[in-house]
């Protein structure tokens, strides 16, 4: 029997479990509607532009900025659509502004450094956007922030701990403060850190970076910090854990799961079953391959977004086929761990509450028992996903299984296990695969991604197996710094079955910036360089 998803929110008295009630605060309520996504507000006319494949990048249209308003726009479509002769290009281009390509050069200058070739990238990326651009999907913020780069061209979640890294080494701390700013003011705003600060990036979030974010910045500014984002830290864990009170054994609402045993845990989501306004055609098209209803498809799809992971292997059911996505069925480790690091950042910033901190601590402390007893695979030999349908786990090797070590949640025994089969199954010449599994998705093999890098890196020194924390490092540097010596760029993603070579895979072409690629590789080249000159060994 397929276990039940309730849709709306859950009523009647506390089930005993994972998280002590008071340690799970409710959701702010919010003043006012949510901005329009330019699916709403432009209906037929954004459905006819989106799946025509006027611009090649499903997420030219929803970047791009009306001339007046939505209104006046959908009207004038309404009755000259009929019109003989008419035509859609001359219609889009006459009422809106399209971005520029995103085939930005972010080219180094001969000879260049790739530490002062990082540095000038910054200002490059750092975008500000005080007020809200009339008639544009972007989002106001109230401070400066770095953008990925490429087709993205505003502010990131979980990019954004990655870019911390980078920006802390090369002393751009102000920055560091203002994305952390940012996203307090988002969480305030909206009661959610959106994917990015798009209107139609609102019904989801991305994974849970902002307590590890929060870690990093009292690095430097000691732990006053805490105390500063206590509030936005609460308002993240309500929208993360919201209905978890009142959840019955078997049952899921939103982003939370309880398990048979009275275990909770998390899962990904999306409020909006349907196809994502920036891939509206080719969630259309999955959806079409599905025999399952589309509204279905749709919210798996969101949820994969929301991951991060957009898309992999890692959450269909068929790994070669992703309209079998089965995204919210999953309840995954690297989530639940961010959560982890969230409860227990909370419990710091409640320091002067005493009974608050407590809870705080008892919730991080079954959650880490639930991860070691429900996302370990004695089979796999690795931490893995469970399927909270069915109470199997799902057996997949991913890059994933660092997160229990990078937050310090495995076991001695279970870290060494895992230090092994990431040696056997997912090291590469060129750093660590991401999967196994080659199903042309970009978060599967052959590609490897930077911020996995630096969780295998941080995580697997901080259980002292720093002989692979190096390689692996080494690696990647060797790997990032092959290619931006042939092309001069820093690449979202790398292709780590072959040395000197880019990435490909996914929805889009790959993107040269970037963000997070910049960030970690700085960060590795502090970490990794030799004791008596500047130039990194990647031997």
């Amino acid at each position: 029997m397929r276990a039940p998803d309730r849709l709306k929110k859950p009523i009647g008295p506390r089930t005993p479990g994972l998280i002590p009630h008071a340690a799970v605060p409710s959701l702010p309520a919010r003043a006012r509607p949510l901005p329009l996504t330019p699916a709403q507000a432009y209906e037929e006319l954004f459905y006819d532009v989106q799946m025509s494949g006027l611009f090649s990048d499903s997420k030219t249209f929803v970047d791009a900025i009306a001339h007046r308003s939505s209104d006046e726009i959908l009207e004038d479509y309404r009755r000259l659509r009929l019109v003989p002769g008419f035509r859609l290009d001359q219609f889009v281009a006459e009422n809106f502004t399209i971005p520029a390509p995103s085939e930005y050069v972010y080219r180094s200058r001969p000879g260049e450094d790739v530490r002062k070739h990082i540095e000038r990238l910054w200002n490059v990326l750092t975008r500000h956007s005080p007020v809200q651009p009339a008639h544009s999907s972007l989002l106001a913020l109230p401070r400066p922030y770095v953008a990925p780069g490429g087709r993205f061209n505003e502010i990131y979640y979980w990019d954004s701990y990655f870019v911390m890294l980078g920006l802390k080494e090369c002393g751009k701390v102000e920055l560091m403060r203002d994305i952390c700013e940012n996203y307090a003011h988002m969480l305030k705003e909206y009661g959610l850190i959106p994917n990015g600060n798009r209107t139609y990036y609102l019904s989801r979030s991305q994974p849970p970076l902002f307590a590890t974010m929060i870690e990093l910045l009292a690095t430097i500014d000691g732990p006053a910090v805490f105390t500063r984002y206590r509030d936005a830290l609460r308002r993240e864990y309500a929208f993360w854990m919201d209905g978890a009170v009142a959840l019955a054994p078997g049952e899921a609402y939103r982003r939370v799961v309880r398990l048979p045993d009275g275990t909770l845990l998390n899962r990904h989501w999306d409020d909006r079953p349907a196809p994502r306004d920036e891939a509206y055609r080719e969630d259309v098209e999955t959806a079409h391959r599905s025999s399952r209803p589309a509204e279905e498809v749709y919210r798996h799809l969101r949820a994969g977004a929301e991951s991060g992971w957009d898309f992999s292997s890692r959450w269909c059911a068929d790994p070669m086929d992703l309209s079998t996505i089965e995204t919210t069925d999953l309840a995954p480790v690297d989530l639940n761990c961010m959560l982890y690091q969230l409860e227990c950042t909370l419990a710091r910033a409640y320091e002067a509450y005493p009974i608050c901190a407590r809870r705080h601590r008892q919730a991080a402390r079954l959650r880490r028992e639930a991860i070691k007893t429900h996302l370990w695979s004695p089979t796999l030999k690795a931490f893995t996903d469970l399927n909270w349908r069915t109470g199997a786990r799902t057996e997949r090797l991913s890059a994933a299984t660092v997160a229990p070590l990078f937050y310090s949640i495995a076991t001695r025994k279970q870290a060494a296990v895992t230090a092994e089969t990431v040696r056997t199954h997912l090291l590469a010449p060129p750093g660590m695969l991401t999967t196994t599994i080659r199903s042309g998705q970009q978060w599967d093999a052959p590609n490897g991604w930077a911020p996995l890098q630096w969780m295998a890196v941080e995580g697997l020194s901080r259980y002292n197996h720093l002989g692979l924390a190096s390689t692996i490092a080494r690696r990647w540097m060797g790997q990032n710094l092959a290619v931006f010596r042939r092309s001069g760029k820093l690449v979202e993603k790398y292709d780590i079955t072959h040395e000197d070579a880019a990435a490909g895979g996914g929805e889009y072409p790959l993107q040269d910036g970037f963000g997070w690629t910049n960030g970690v590789l700085r960060a590795l080249l502090a970490k990794y360089q030799c004791a008596e000159c500047e130039h990194v060994v990647v031997v």
